[in-house]
């Protein structure tokens, strides 16, 4: 059997260690197609999308298109999810993120550009589209998006995240590619990504402060709501505060928790902004998460003002013996933005050449 053309970064993550990371993901693949951030733990919509977008990197498109159909399967009819599912799919956490719902537009038309496949795109488009518009039913009056409402479609909360925003941004304009793609003119999708990418760039004290976390440093570079210019300073003013030289990104600003999902994901948005160098840089730090079977440790905790070479060898990793599909997606996309591999690299490098 041929083996599909993958992202190869040598010293990095080689093609066959990204097979082997693959091969993990599909491994963990339930019967109903859900993937649980590890053996029987929970799972969540937005991180089994990036799961499912990874398994698509490395030619696994029947797992992916899989994954993709428990989200069918288990939306609800105002096309939304709940936040987070049991290992037996029963629902653990009943709250609906409106971020967490926008992502199946993102995987979707990932999954497009993955394999051309007009048949897939036409199963999955009344999903995304039942997911988008119950997203955009939660906009405020200035166009932005509500992070999350309760079960019952209360809204308990009043404020929305840069993050999520940004996220969704992506998402909609992705779903309005994709509906493209089947004939359908999704304009007030476009008109509202660029409401969302323009609160972004001109009103970032609309969101609710979370400056804190190392997403709300990088993920308005990497969802493209930045131009490049702009994204190269967001990125060189964050580094000292995110960054710990040789070993990663911190999750936080201020606790040594270094994440490999936040550290590749940095990477993907260097990629982004054409530093090819600096993103190969972060994500040749992920290796220390790397375990033999291609899973990767969640995070590591490091002793302050260590040097890395000592303080690898010190570093707690933390949550406690923790590997997690998500982490192990996250940098098989950062390879794939890096190397320009498949097709579905450009959905966040050249998205306007789509």
């Amino acid at each position: 059997m041929t083996e599909p053309e993958v992202p190869d970064l040598p010293g990095v993550l080689d093609a066959g260690e990204l097979l082997a990371t693959a091969r993990h993901l599909a491994g963990l693949q339930v019967p109903s197609g859900m993937i649980p951030w590890f053996p029987g733990g929970h799972c969540d919509p937005w991180n089994h999308v990036e799961s499912a977008m990874a398994l698509d990197v490395a030619g696994l498109h029947e797992e992916a298109m899989a994954a993709y159909r428990w989200l069918v399967d288990i939306q609800m009819p105002s096309g939304a999810w709940h936040n987070y599912y049991a290992a037996d799919g029963s629902v653990e956490e009943a709250k609906l993120d409106t971020n967490v719902c926008a992502y199946i537009a993102t995987g979707a038309w990932h999954h497009w550009l993955a394999t051309q496949s007009r048949a897939d795109a036409a199963e999955l488009w009344p999903t995304v589209e039942r997911a988008l518009t119950w997203v955009l039913s939660h906009r405020r009056d200035d166009g932005l998006v509500l992070w999350a409402v309760e079960a019952d479609d209360t809204r308990t909360w009043d404020y929305a995240l840069l993050t999520g925003s940004s996220s969704i941004a992506h998402a909609l304009e992705c779903g309005a590619r994709l509906g493209a793609v089947l004939g359908h003119r999704m304009r007030s999708w476009l008109r509202a990504a660029a409401e969302i990418d323009a609160a972004i760039v001109d009103r970032p004290d609309a969101f609710e402060p979370k400056e804190r976390w190392a997403m709300d440093w990088y993920y308005p570079v990497l969802s493209g709501a930045l131009g490049v210019s702009a994204g190269k300073a967001r990125l060189a003013d964050g580094w000292s505060t995110f960054v710990m030289e040789g070993l990663g990104v911190r999750c936080v600003s201020d606790e040594p928790w270094v994440t490999a999902s936040e550290t590749a994901e940095c990477a993907l948005a260097f990629a982004v902004i054409g530093d090819v160098d600096t993103a190969t840089d972060l994500l040749r730090w992920t290796r220390t998460h790397r375990r033999d079977d291609g899973s990767y440790w969640t995070g590591i905790v490091y002793p302050e003002g260590v040097p890395a070479a000592d303080a690898i060898s010190q570093g707690v990793r933390f949550p406690f013996e923790e590997h997690t599909s998500y982490t192990a997606a996250a940098i098989i996309l950062a390879s794939d933005a890096i190397t320009g591999a498949t097709p579905g690299s450009r959905i966040f490098t050249a998205p306007d050449d789509l």
